[in-house]
């Protein structure tokens, strides 16, 4: 065997043993999919391509390819109560690309957070807002409530000519005033990118953003909700549908993929099945896991609101050195979390920011509950507040693990 092959064979292997086995995965955008939706991900759609829409391909060979797309619309429809459901796009940044490119021209101006505030790279000028071409009007963020100021957002709104508002972001602790919003304005759309918050969207335990008055949905697949890793549109509105279907091709994504639609309709199912007590547990584990790191003697923000409503929790460690050595801290004792800015930062302050964003939807969809967050807070606690050797934790931790293998809010392969 070339050396280059076993190191890679073996590389995939210790990833597999550490990430999977061995840690406790606290990063806010990511889960695991159910053993189902894993099985039919290795399929020989991987191999395939398929441009346009069922039944309208450019290809030949798509008859099954065909009908699992539109059973993933059908079931993205009733999932979240739209009329189009559209699963191509690759990425949530590509969704939101897609969307950008249907309703705006390079030149537009659009009304975002910034990324300190919550705000996704990708509506950033750094992101596909950038790549569009469109000139992005900072919205005004209450620090303290963390969230949008709309009676300061007002005046900008009639003093501004703004083609979109953006709504939703990567950190992204309680609803946005969706409702609000749309009162002060005039001909401006909203978009909300539910990317972190689809799971809890399903599960009806975060605000359903087409119901509150957003026009159009981007998100990615696979954070709350714990799909395939990829980005979905849906709306109710039939011309903007049109227009990002003709946006994504043949603007932006050829083939999309077709490898993720099984495990998507999967994911969907379950979503249906078992998508609310997923959800309720999630927004239970945070509330505790964050109300135990405050009670422990941590900074966690927005005690005044109960901390969060979503799977986020945001924590200001400046007292302990920084969101960059207390994530790599965390690390030495396999607790996985990442560095996130706060409101309060410099944007270009990203090396070493104030703050550390964790989510608890894997931990929850291995089956823990309040008491294994009560646990975890103490951890933490340990290893950054009392300063204890990461090593030691680190063992703890792998032995926690263990009682957690089996995921849960899913079908078993049987």
């Amino acid at each position: 065997m070339r050396p280059e092959l076993q190191r890679t064979l073996e590389l995939v292997e210790k990833h597999n043993t550490w990430r999977r086995e061995e840690c406790l995965n606290l990063i806010a955008s990511e889960n695991i999919m159910s053993p189902l939706a894993i099985e039919v991900f290795n399929s020989d759609m991987m191999h395939r391509y398929a441009e346009g829409l069922p039944y309208k391909r450019y290809y030949q060979g798509t008859k099954y390819v065909d009908e699992i797309e539109t059973l993933v619309q059908e079931l993205g429809k009733k999932l979240f109560h739209c009329k189009y459901f559209d699963p191509r796009p690759i990425s949530g940044s590509v969704a939101n690309l897609c969307v950008f490119s249907a309703l705006t021209q390079p030149g537009d101006q659009i009304a975002t957070l910034r990324v300190a505030d919550g705000g996704h790279i990708s509506h950033s000028p750094l992101g596909a807002a950038g790549i569009r071409g469109l000139r992005t009007l900072n919205m005004p963020f209450d620090h303290k409530e963390m969230n949008i100021d709309v009676e300061k957002l007002r005046p900008l709104t009639k003093k501004e000519k703004v083609k979109l508002v953006v709504l939703g972001g990567s950190l992204y602790l309680f609803p946005h005033p969706i409702k609000e919003i749309k009162e002060i304005l005039d001909d401006a759309k909203i978009i909300y990118d539910a990317s972190h918050v689809l799971g809890l969207i399903a599960g009806k335990r975060f605000q359903d953003p087409l119901a509150e008055g957003a026009d159009v949905v981007a998100t990615s697949s696979h954070k709350t909700f714990p799909g395939p890793q990829g980005g979905i549109v849906y709306t109710n509105n039939e011309e903007i549908s049109k227009r990002v279907a003709q946006a994504i091709l043949p603007g932006i994504v050829s083939n999309h993929h077709l490898y993720r639609l099984p495990s998507l309709a999967v994911t969907l199912i379950e979503a249906l099945e078992f998508g609310e007590k997923y959800a309720n547990q999630i927004q239970k584990n945070s509330k505790k896991l964050a109300s135990s790191l405050y009670e422990k003697g941590f900074q966690v923000l927005c005690e005044h609101k109960g901390f969060t409503e979503s799977h986020q929790i945001a924590i200001d460690v400046r007292n302990h050195g920084g969101g960059k050595k207390v994530a790599e801290t965390l690390e030495k004792a396999n607790i996985i979390c990442n560095k996130n800015l706060l409101p309060w930062d410099k944007e270009e302050n990203t090396e070493n920011p104030s703050g550390i964003r964790l989510g608890v939807q894997e931990c929850t969809r291995m089956g823990m509950k309040e008491s294994e967050m009560e646990h975890i807070a103490h951890l933490i606690t340990r290893t950054i507040i009392k300063n204890e050797n990461p090593k030691k934790i680190k063992e703890e931790v792998i032995q926690l693990k263990k009682q957690y293998k089996e995921t849960k809010y899913c079908y078993t392969k049987n």
